[in-house]
């Protein structure tokens, strides 16, 4: 039986999954973080996750860690897979290696043949598409400082912002001052402006205050919902530049969303009508995640080459 690798690596966590030429899995493992490869301690951290993760999934398999050598392998890396291909190739056994970022295992996932558009949505956002020719895409996914609208980041910098202008009496009225002053026990805006400059608060804990939107949406704060609904038109822009640049108008494609920022109904919502006001548009959750996408992925190349 011929056997195939997956691997999910992120920037909170690393899955790994084995699996036949089915692309039934066999074993799952999980290790740490291996999002950053270039600092030394970067270096150590991804060759201690892929090895954590992959002793894992083969005890689970049942297969011997020092002998399995696999016909693909495929890692999806968060950052991307520039500096990290010799690594992996160092690292695990196998015929053919194929090394990408995390949206295009997403996307081998989301859709039953791996294409179509995936927009995904965590702490930032990018869009990917892939069509039946090969060609892919992509839109978005710039980092914090010049891009990544509609992520969560995203929405809480807008929700900071509405607070300050409130606060200096520029802006309308709304509950996301008091919300936000509560959830980081700052006096005021401008402090909390200042702690989310710190080390304590870092981009990936900021965005875990986006949820604190939805709730004031919810609760009928006219700004807050203002920043979902953009955050959606945002991320249908993507999934729109994404289908323009590969398939014609009018042509059947499947759009898949991915990510904590889509667990907002409000947004969510709002995202699919604008997606689907494109005719041959199919929105829809994905089929699988991204650790099965690469597996999919790496099953998918092995067919190609036999």
């Amino acid at each position: 039986m011929k056997l195939y690798l997956g691997v999910d690596g992120g920037q909170s966590s690393t899955t790994a999954l084995i699996g036949d030429e089915n692309g039934k899995v066999l074993g799952r493992g999980v290790g740490g973080p291996c999002n950053h490869a270039a600092a030394s301690e970067g270096r150590a951290k991804l060759e201690r996750a892929i090895a954590v993760s992959l002793a894992a999934a083969c005890a689970a398999a049942s297969l011997d860690l020092e002998t399995v050598r696999f016909a693909a392998a495929c890692f999806g890396m968060s950052g991307g897979p520039g500096d990290k291909e010799a690594i992996l190739a160092a690292l695990v056994r196998t015929d053919r290696l194929i090394v990408t970022h995390d949206a295009a295992i997403a996307l081998s996932g989301a859709t039953p043949k791996g294409q179509g558009i995936v927009t995904i949505a965590g702490t930032g956002s990018i869009a990917f598409g892939r069509n039946s020719t090969g060609r892919t895409a992509r839109a978005g996914g710039w980092g914090y400082v010049f891009g990544d609208e509609g992520g969560a980041f995203d929405i809480v910098r807008h929700a900071l912002r509405a607070a300050l202008r409130m606060e200096e009496g520029w802006g309308p009225p709304t509950s996301l001052r008091q919300v936000l002053l509560d959830a980081t026990a700052q006096p005021n805006a401008n402090r909390a402006l200042h702690l989310f400059y710190t080390p304590e608060w870092p981009r990936s804990r900021v965005a875990t205050l986006a949820p604190l939107v939805d709730s004031a949406a919810a609760q009928g704060d006219s700004v807050a919902l203002r920043i979902l609904e953009n955050a959606a038109q945002e991320l249908a822009l993507l999934a729109a530049s994404v289908r323009g640049q590969l398939w014609p108008s009018g042509d059947p494609v499947d759009v898949a969303f991915i990510g904590g920022v889509f667990a907002s109904a409000r947004l969510l919502e709002r995202y699919r009508t604008l997606v689907e006001l494109e005719a041959g548009n199919r929105c829809g959750t994905p089929l699988h995640g991204p650790a099965e996408g690469a597996l999919l992925e790496a099953v998918r190349t092995g067919d190609f080459q036999r």
